[in-house]
């Protein structure tokens, strides 16, 4: 009987080694190609201009407080509550001098409010012990105030000290999906694939042009295609017409706190 050799070190190696036998995962792809997506960005561009978002605020405190408080919320409801309560706290030590009840007497027809009035708070306690009431520029330093995630984070960045960021909300999340843009089945590989395939020049007001497309055109219960600037471009199997609406600047009224 022959003995059966040894296999060689390096035979063991590559058999026991998974790094060498796994092949690496592959990238989630647009379904548009470069010319399609400078195209499609370039509209957005010429139909607003300059897209604001849409929750009020005075200064990045406020917005933070703001965005935090838009979880589950419409842009809307949160204006409604949040004006009053940002006249009378908007710093820091002004939202803990009115503390926790009254602020929550205050957001009271937002949802979930008692969670997010505590949150409210916290937020401007850290603010105060950690930061020196100064609203962080940076991801790492934003998720660490209660009530505070990588989507409002992103928004803060963005609006507030003008750092190109893509933050996926309900809108960003459906339109990556229905329209092949940027699939995926979280937000944060949403958020990947965007920040990879939209065109440099158009990724400081992307997150805009897609939220805004989404609440007024792409809408959740029923695109309203014959109003899409991109229909003739448009991948979505949903799609109903395959003629663009004109591609003209849309007045300022148009865009209004309205879901």
């Amino acid at each position: 009987m022959t003995e059966a050799k040894p296999k060689s070190s390096t035979q063991t190696l590559k058999k026991s080694n998974p790094a060498t036998r796994r092949k690496p995962a592959a990238r989630r792809r647009t379904a548009y190609s470069k010319a399609e997506l400078e195209e499609i960005f370039r509209r957005f561009s010429i139909q607003r201009p300059e897209p604001k978002g849409e929750l009020e605020h005075v200064n990045p405190f406020t917005l933070v407080v703001a965005v935090a408080l838009s979880a589950q919320a419409t842009d809307a409801g949160v204006n409604k509550a949040t004006r009053a309560l940002f006249k009378v706290a908007d710093t820091p030590e002004k939202m803990l001098e009115l503390g926790e009840e009254t602020v929550r007497d205050y957001i009271k027809t937002i949802g979930l409010y008692r969670n997010k009035a505590k949150n409210v708070i916290a937020l401007s306690q850290k603010l105060v012990d950690d930061f020196g009431s100064v609203v962080p520029r940076t991801r790492e330093e934003l998720v660490t105030l209660p009530g505070v995630g990588r989507k409002t984070a992103n928004v803060v960045m963005s609006m507030a000290f003008g750092i190109p960021t893509m933050a996926v909300d309900t809108h960003i999340l459906r339109i990556g999906n229905r329209i092949k843009l940027a699939p995926g089945k979280t937000p944060d590989e949403i958020e990947e694939i965007l920040m990879r395939i939209i065109p440099d020049e158009y990724l400081f007001h992307a997150h805009h042009w897609l939220i805004l497309h989404g609440r007024y055109c792409c809408k959740a219960r029923r695109p309203e295609c014959e109003k899409c600037v991109i229909a003739d471009i448009c991948k979505s199997p949903e799609k109903t017409c395959d003629v663009p609406a004109p591609l003209v600047e849309l007045p300022p009224q148009a865009i209004s706190a309205v879901e």
